[in-house]
C-alpha cells in the first residue's frame, strides 16, 4: 500500500535511515513498499537488496519536483521503466529546465499525480494518489475511482521526526523556522502504519484498494547485481581483446627486459592466463589507451595502488614498477576468486588531468561514462551551525555551539533543542557531490542504471556512491591528480628552458639509487620532494640513514599510522640500525619477511603471516586484505577471520602468547596499511622528485613553487632555493609573470603572490607586456594597463617598479599626481601625450619599510631574512649542524619557525615544531603539555629556545625547557615607530640577559614526564 516513501536521501527533506525505513515496515508487516526518493535513485539499490532480505517487495521509483513543488511519482515497471525515468530526470538536469506539470508519455512507467493537480485526461498508465485525509472528498464524487489508488506518503515517523523535517526544510530554504510555509513542508500525516489499519481508511472504496495491489503487482523491477556493468571490449570481442593484449604485453617485455627474460616471460604468460579467463583483457586495455594518449601528448603520469603487482601493467607503461625486482605478487591484484574488475591507481599533474578526462569523455562517450557521485553528510561543526541558524541564533552563539564541545556550550532552552536536533543529523547525508577521482565506463548508457547531474565542473557524474556502484557491478577508474606530478614535469621543462638539457625523467634508472639522490636521502634534505619532505617523513629517513630504493619503499609504508600504532615502526628502526641484535617471532617471520626484518610493513606481509603462520585457506586471506583496506565497509568480517586464526594456530600448535601479540599487530592495521606495489610507487615518484633536486635545486624550487608547494608554505620553498645559490627578486613589472620565473638562478617571485591583486589584473598587464614591449615608465604602465590607485599602491610598494629608477616614495606621489581623487579609483587624468617631468623630492626612508612591505604584500621578507629584523644580535648558542654533538646536554638556540604539529596524549596536547636556524638549517623541537601551559606557541616568528639535546638512531631533536618568542625591530612606517624601538630593544636584552642570569636546571634535574605519557 505504500507507493511513495521517502528516506533520508530525499536530501533536507526525508528523515529516515534507509535501513531503519525497512526496519519500520517489517515491525509492521508490510509485504511491498516503493522507495521514491525526491529526484535521485540514490538509495534504490541498497533498498532492493535489503527488502529482499526481509521478504519485502521493493518497488522503484521517484518522486518528482520542481523547486519543491510536486509533480508526480513514477513507478518502474522493469528496468526499462527506470531507464526512462533516468533519461527523463538527466535531461531537465542537464538543462536546467522545469520538470512539465504534466509526465512524458512513459512507456514502462506508472505515473500517479496529487488529487489537486491531476491532469484532466489520464493516460492508460496514469493514475491519481488520495491521501488518507483526502478521503472524506470522494463522498458524493461523481467522477470515476477506475484510475485512483491509495496513496500513503512517508517521510517521518514520530512527531519529533516531523520537527526534524521541519528543520532540514528551513536548512534547505536559508530561513528561520518560524518563517516556513505549510507549502514548503510535509503534511504531518506522512507516516508509516499498519497495513490493516490503513486499509481500514479506504474500506469503502474497495476499487482503490484493488488498484494499488494491481500497480504492485505490475511493477517488477529485477536487477542482476552479479553481472559486471563496465564496458566488456575495448575490440569487438574477448578474443580479440586477448590476441591484442598478448601483442602489446610481449612488445612491452622487450622493451622493460631485453631478449630472452625467461622470468618475465613466465610472470607474462601465467597473468594473461588468469586476465583472461577472468574477462579483464578490456579493462587492460582501456587503461593502456588512456596511457597511450597520455604519453602522445607528453603528460607524466603515476600508475600507483595494486595494479604495480602487474608485470602486465608494467609492461603496457600503465605503473612503473617492477613486480619481479620487488617480489609482488599478482594475486594481491587479481586472482581467480575475483568477481570485480581489476582497480587501477593513476595520477596526473592537477594542470594536466582535465585533459585527460576530455579524452576519456569524448573517446567512449558521455553517454557511458561519468563520476561516481559522493555524499556530502552533516558534520557536527555544520550540524550546529545550520541548525542553530534556523532557530535564529545570533552568529556569535553559532560561532561559539560550530567550536566548542557541547559540554561547554550553554544550556538554555534553545541551546538545548539545537544540540537535540543536532544529533540527530549527524552521519545524515547533507548534498550530493562529485567523487574526487572515480570514474564509470559502462557497457550500456548509465542512464540505464541512474539519473545524472552536470556540476560546475562541467562532468557528468552519477547519484549513488562508489560502494554501491562496486555492489552493482562497476568498479571505477581513478583518475587521480597531484601537485606532485606537476612539480616533476615543470622541473624537466624549465631545466630545458634555463639550461638546455633534456631529462628522460621517465628512464627511472637515472634517479633511483643514484648516489648523490642517496645521500640527499640520508640526509633527509628532501623538503619539497613528493611523500617525503614532512617533518615526520624526514626525521624517519635520518632515523634509517635511508640511502636505498628498497629502504625508502619500507619507509614509505611504516610511516602510516596503523604501523606507527603498532609499535612496528619503531621495532623496524631498531632492527634496521641494529641487525644482529634481534631475534624473529618465529621462522616463518625470517622466512617470509626476512627483506624488513621480520616485521609486517605492507598489507602482502600480514597476508602472508596469516597464510603461512596462521594457516589461513587463501580465500581468508583475501578477505582478510580487503577489510584491511576498508574496501568491504567491514571490521566485522575481521572478526570472523579473527576467529577462525587463532583456532587455526592452536591447530598448529602455536603459542597461544605469540599468536595474541602476532594477530595484535595484524589488527593494527585495518584501514591504515599500504600494499606494497603502492608504496613503491610513492618510492619512485619520491626518487624522481629528490634526483631533480639533488642537480637541478632552482629549477626544481621554482617548480615547487608554481606547483603551489606542498607541506610547507612557500616562504620555506624561497629559502630552499635562496640556499641553493638563487637570487630572490619581488614582482616586477618587466620580468615577472602570474607564476614565479626563473632567468639563470634569478628567481621573480610571481603575481600569484601577491595579496589583494586581482588575478585578472595580473594576467591583463602580463598579457599587454608580451604584445607590446617593457614598460618604460609609471606613466607607460597607467596608460597601457586599466588599474586603480590602490592597486597601482600595491605594486608600488611591493617594489614592481624599482626598474623605473624612482624610489617607492617618489612613485607613491607620482601615482597620486596621476590619479584625479575626485573621480572614481580607476579613472587617470593622464593624456595620451608627452608627460611633464616633475621634480620630486627626495624622502628619507628606512631599509626597515621595504622588508615589512613584503611581509604585509607577500607574507614573509625577501629584503632580510627573518633573523635580521631582530632586534638583538644574538644568534644562538650553537647551530642545527651541531646538536648531535651535545647529545643529552642544555642548550640554547635562536630559530625561525617554519611548522608545528600537534599530538594528544593522555596528559594532554604535545607539539613537534620544525625551526630553522640562523645558518638556515633544519631542527626539531619537542613540546610536552607540561612545558607548553607555561610556554606555550605564540604564532609564527623567532623564538629563543632552551632544551635537552635528544638522538635516536642518528636524528637529534630539542626537547624544550623554556621558549620565548622574540619581537622584530618596530615597523618603521608608522610614527611611534622611534619610541617602540627603544622599548622593544630594552625587552630583548632582558630576555636574552635573563637566560644568563637565571640559571637554567642541568639535564638530570629536569623530571620529563616522557616516559610515563601515552600517545593515543
Amino acid at each position: 500500500m505504500y507507493l511513495n516513501c521517502h528516506s533520508y536521501h530525499s536530501l533536507r527533506y526525508g528523515t529516515i535511515p534507509l535501513n531503519e525505513l525497512i526496519e519500520k515496515a517489517t515491525h509492521l508487516e508490510v509485504t511491498a513498499m516503493a522507495l521514491t526518493d525526491i529526484n535521485t535513485v540514490t538509495g534504490i539499490y541498497d533498498f532492493i537488496t535489503e527488502c529482499k532480505k526481509v521478504n519485502i517487495k521493493p518497488l522503484i521509483g521517484i518522486d518528482f519536483r520542481f523547486e519543491n513543488e510536486f509533480r508526480y511519482i513514477g513507478l518502474a515497471k522493469s528496468a526499462s521503466g527506470l531507464a526512462e525515468m533516468n533519461r527523463f530526470l538527466t535531461k531537465h538536469n542537464f538543462d536546467k529546465t522545469p520538470l512539465p506539470v504534466e509526465a512524458p508519455s512513459f512507456e514502462s512507467v506508472i505515473v500517479i499525480y496529487a488529487f489537486a493537480k491531476a491532469p484532466k485526461q489520464l493516460k492508460s498508465n496514469e493514475y491519481i494518489g488520495i491521501r488518507p485525509e483526502e478521503v472524506g472528498k470522494l463522498f458524493g464524487y461523481k467522477g470515476s475511482l477506475d484510475k485512483m489508488v491509495v496513496l500513503q506518503p512517508v517521510t517521518f515517523r514520530t512527531k519529533k521526526e516531523y520537527q526534524l523535517h521541519k528543520i532540514l526544510r528551513a536548512i534547505d530554504n536559508n530561513i528561520l523556522l518560524s518563517k516556513l510555509t505549510s507549502a514548503a513542508i510535509a503534511t504531518p500525516y506522512e507516516i508509516m502504519v499498519a497495513e490493516e489499519r490503513l486499509r481500514a481508511v479506504y474500506k469503502d472504496y474497495p476499487k482503490l484498494l484493488a488498484n494499488t495491489q494491481m500497480i504492485i503487482d505490475s511493477c517488477d523491477f529485477q536487477f542482476n547485481f552479479e553481472t559486471p556493468k563496465n564496458k566488456k571490449h575495448y575490440t569487438n570481442s574477448s578474443e580479440s581483446d586477448i590476441a591484442l593484449l598478448t601483442t602489446l604485453a610481449h612488445q612491452g617485455m622487450e622493451w622493460r627486459y631485453g631478449k630472452g627474460h625467461a622470468a618475465a616471460l613466465a610472470r607474462v604468460q601465467k597473468e594473461l592466463k588468469v586476465i583472461h579467463e577472468l574477462q579483464f583483457s578490456g579493462y587492460f586495455l582501456i587503461t593502456w589507451d588512456i596511457i597511450r594518449y597520455s604519453n602522445s601528448r607528453g603528460f607524466l603520469h603515476i600508475g600507483r595502488g595494486s595494479g604495480a603487482n602487474s608485470i602486465i601493467a608494467y609492461c603496457l607503461g600503465i605503473t612503473d614498477i617492477c613486480p619481479i625486482e620487488l617480489d609482488l605478487y599478482f594475486e594481491r591484484f587479481l586472482n581467480e576468486n575475483r568477481k570485480s574488475p581489476p582497480d587501477f591507481d593513476i595520477d596526473w599533474s592537477w594542470q594536466e588531468r582535465d585533459v585527460i578526462l576530455e579524452y576519456i569523455f569524448n573517446r567512449y562517450g558521455y553517454e557511458n561514462v561519468a563520476f561516481c557521485g559522493t555524499n556530502v553528510e552533516f558534520k557536527y561543526r555544520s550540524i550546529f551551525r545550520e541548525v542553530g541558524k534556523v532557530f535564529g541564533l545570533p552568529k556569535e552563539e553559532l560561532d561559539h555551539l560550530a567550536k566548542n564541545p557541547m559540554r561547554l556550550q550553554q544550556t538554555n532552552s534553545v541551546v538545548q533543542e539545537v544540540q537535540e536536533y543536532g544529533m540527530l543529523l549527524e552521519k545524515y547525508p547533507n548534498q550530493r557531490s562529485m567523487h574526487s577521482c572515480g570514474i564509470i565506463i559502462s557497457e550500456e548508457p548509465i542512464t540505464n542504471y541512474t539519473p545524472l547531474e552536470m556540476p560546475p565542473k562541467g562532468f557528468p557524474i552519477v547519484l549513488f556512491d562508489m560502494h554501491v556502484a562496486e555492489a552493482i557491478g562497476f568498479e571505477k577508474f581513478d583518475i587521480l591528480s597531484q601537485r606532485g606530478i606537476g612539480t616533476i614535469d615543470d622541473t624537466v621543462k624549465l631545466v630545458a628552458k634555463n639550461r638546455g638539457i633534456q631529462i628522460n625523467i621517465r628512464d627511472t634508472n637515472i634517479s633511483k639509487n643514484e648516489t648523490r639522490a642517496n645521500s640527499f636521502l640520508a640526509q633527509g634534505k628532501t623538503i619539497g620532494c613528493f611523500y617525503i619532505e614532512s617533518p615526520a617523513m624526514r626525521g624517519l629517513l635520518r632515523r634509517l640513514r635511508c640511502d636505498n630504493y628498497k629502504t625508502l619503499v619500507a619507509a614509505s609504508s611504516i610511516i602510516r599510522p596503523g604501523v606507527a600504532k603498532s609499535g612496528m615502526m619503531k621495532e623496524y628502526i631498531f632492527r634496521h640500525n641494529n641487525p644482529t641484535q634481534f631475534e624473529y617471532f618465529h621462522k616463518v617471520f625470517e622466512e617470509q619477511l626476512g627483506e624488513t626484518y621480520g616485521i609486517m610493513v605492507y598489507q602482502e606481509d600480514v597476508i602472508k603471516i596469516a597464510l603461512h603462520y596462521g594457516g589461513l585457506p587463501a580465500a581468508d586471506g583475501d578477505i582478510l586484505r580487503r577489510a584491511m583496506s576498508g574496501k568491504g565497509r567491514s571490521l566485522a568480517a575481521l572478526q570472523k577471520v579473527k576467529d577462525d586464526f587463532f583456532a587455526s594456530c592452536a591447530k598448529l600448535g602455536h603459542s597461544e602468547v605469540l599468536s595474541h601479540e602476532i594477530y595484535r599487530q595484524i589488527e593494527s592495521f585495518a584501514g591504515y596499511s599500504f600494499c606494497k606495489a603502492h608504496s613503491a610507487s610513492y618510492a619512485v615518484e619520491s626518487y624522481q622528485s629528490l634526483y631533480l633536486k639533488a642537480y637541478y635545486p632552482i629549477e626544481f624550487m621554482v617548480a615547487v613553487i608554481n606547483n603551489q608547494g606542498g607541506f610547507y608554505r612557500t616562504e620555506v620553498y624561497v629559502h630552499e632555493a635562496r640556499m641553493a645559490g638563487a637570487t630572490i627578486h619581488n614582482p616586477c613589472i618587466n620580468k615577472s609573470e602570474f607564476n614565479t620565473t626563473l632567468y639563470g638562478e634569478a628567481i621573480y617571485l610571481g603575481f600569484m603572490h601577491l595579496q589583494g591583486l586581482a588575478i585578472k589584473l595580473a594576467d591583463e598587464l602580463v598579457r599587454e607586456r608580451k604584445l607590446n614591449g617593457e614598460y618604460t615608465s609609471l606613466e607607460d604602465f597607467c596608460n597601457r594597463v586599466k588599474i586603480g590607485l590602490e592597486s597601482l599602491k600595491l605594486l608600488i610598494f611591493i617594489g614592481a617598479f624599482r626598474e623605473t629608477g624612482k624610489t617607492k616614495n617618489q612613485l607613491l606621489i607620482l601615482a597620486s599626481l596621476l590619479f584625479n581623487s575626485t573621480q572614481s579609483d580607476n579613472q587617470m587624468l593622464l593624456l595620451q601625450e608627452a608627460v611633464k617631468e616633475y621634480q620630486l623630492p627626495k624622502l628619507e626612508r628606512s631599509r626597515f619599510e621595504d622588508a615589512f612591505d613584503e611581509i604585509e604584500l607577500l607574507g614573509f621578507p625577501t629584503s632580510f631574512t627573518t633573523f635580521e629584523l631582530l632586534s638583538s644580535k644574538y644568534r644562538g648558542d650553537i647551530m642545527a649542524n651541531k646538536l648531535t654533538q651535545h647529545y643529552k646536554k642544555q642548550v640554547r638556540m635562536l630559530g625561525y619557525l617554519i611548522s608545528r604539529k600537534q599530538v594528544p596524549t593522555a596528559r594532554g596536547t604535545m607539539f613537534f615544531g620544525t625551526w630553522v636556524d640562523f645558518e638556515g638549517n633544519y631542527f626539531d623541537t619537542t613540546h610536552f603539555p607540561d612545558n607548553l601551559q607555561q610556554f606555550p606557541f605564540q604564532g609564527g616568528g623567532c623564538y629563543l629556545l632552551l632544551g635537552i639535546v635528544e638522538v635516536d638512531y642518528h636524528f637529534p631533536t630539542l626537547t624544550i625547557l623554556k621558549m620565548a618568542k622574540l619581537p622584530f625591530v618596530p615597523d618603521p612606517r608608522y610614527s611611534d615607530a622611534k619610541d617602540h624601538q627603544y622599548l622593544t630593544q630594552q625587552k630583548i636584552k632582558e630576555d636574552i640577559s635573563s637566560t644568563s642570569r637565571e640559571p637554567y636546571p642541568q639535564a638530570h634535574e629536569i623530571n620529563l614526564p616522557r616516559n610515563k605519557m601515552k600517545v593515543s
